[in-house]
Parts: structure tokens; C-alpha cells; sequence
């Protein structure tokens, strides 16, 4: 088997999903694992496809009958796991929205070489504290080589910086 890695994005509207479903399963393919998501009128998303070897090229160029309901782009992925060694990272962000917040959080984490697994954020109206409220949650993987306690520690400094509230669990 092969794994393929689609993005879709296009302008939301019904049976978007239905659509890419279809061509992957008339060619074999099978959906495994995605996210998907409306955002400010567009849809996108990420979709893992498992599909025979022999099959590959044949999904891959099957997905342009989607042109002009969605843009779609195929990755080959790699089907290998995260290292074994690596301790897994949940993170919980909140906090007044400003410019900024993702990039210097990532920042601190790729400076200790953790690997974003999955980053989900969104903000909401907090009419309470007159603005906008952030939020994100962040599942990260830690090689094992990296010193957590540093790693907090600057995560904690970067929270009290930003005034974001961080929560870590592991």
C-alpha cells in the first residue's frame, strides 16, 4: 500500500467532501485518516489515503476531475511512525488575541526541537474582557534528548511575556 496525502481548499459549498470520497474510492483508495474544516467561506483540509502501489498514479491524476470545485495537491507520505523515543506534548493556550501568539510559541518549541503533531486554534469574542479570546491546543512530540524542565521553563517565560495562560500535559 501507499499512503497519499491530499490538500483540498475551495470555496465552501455542499458535497465537497462527498465529492473527494468519491474519486478516491471508485480508484481504490482508501480515507484514513483527515481534518477538515470551513474557515471564512473556504473549506480545506488535510486526508490521508491508503491506496495499492499499482493504483497510486492513477488516484493521484484522478483528482484533477476536482478542478475548478476544489484545488487538490497529493503528497506520496512516507507511512513511517513518529520515532518510538519521542514522549508525546498536549498544550493548552488561552489568552487575549494579538499577532503573534503561534509564531513565538512555535518558536519555542522548534528551538528545543519538538516536533507540532497537530495545532488547533480559534478565537471568540470575550465581550468580558472587551476583545478577542485565543485559544489553542497544541499535541507535540519531545525527543527523548530534550530536557523537559528547560523546555517548560521557557514555555512558562514565553506565557508570562505574551500573557497567554499555557497549560502542559503529557
Amino acid at each position: 500500500m501507499t499512503t497519499l496525502v491530499l490538500t483540498v481548499v475551495g470555496d465552501d459549498r455542499s458535497g465537497l467532501v462527498a465529492a473527494v470520497a468519491d474519486v478516491v474510492g471508485t480508484h481504490g483508495g482508501n480515507w484514513e485518516n483527515s481534518q477538515l474544516a470551513e474557515l471564512s467561506g473556504a473549506f480545506a483540509g488535510i486526508i490521508e489515503v491508503s491506496v495499492p502501489a499499482e493504483r497510486a498514479d492513477e488516484l493521484s491524476e484522478a483528482l484533477s476531475v476536482l478542478d475548478g470545485l476544489l484545488k487538490v495537491t497529493v503528497h506520496t507520505g512516507t507511512g513511517e511512525p513518529p520515532p518510538p523515543t519521542a514522549r508525546p506534548l498536549t498544550m493548552q493556550v488561552i489568552g487575549n488575541d494579538r499577532p503573534g501568539i503561534v509564531r513565538d510559541i512555535s518558536t519555542a518549541l522548534r528551538n528545543h526541537g519538538v516536533s507540532i503533531d497537530n495545532l488547533t486554534t480559534r478565537t471568540a469574542d470575550a465581550p468580558m474582557y472587551g476583545g478577542r479570546l485565543f485559544e489553542a491546543t497544541i499535541v507535540a512530540r519531545v525527543p527523548a534528548s530534550v530536557d523537559v524542565d528547560a523546555l517548560t521553563a521557557d514555555l512558562e517565560r514565553l506565557a508570562t511575556e505574551i500573557q497567554v495562560d499555557v497549560t502542559l500535559a503529557p
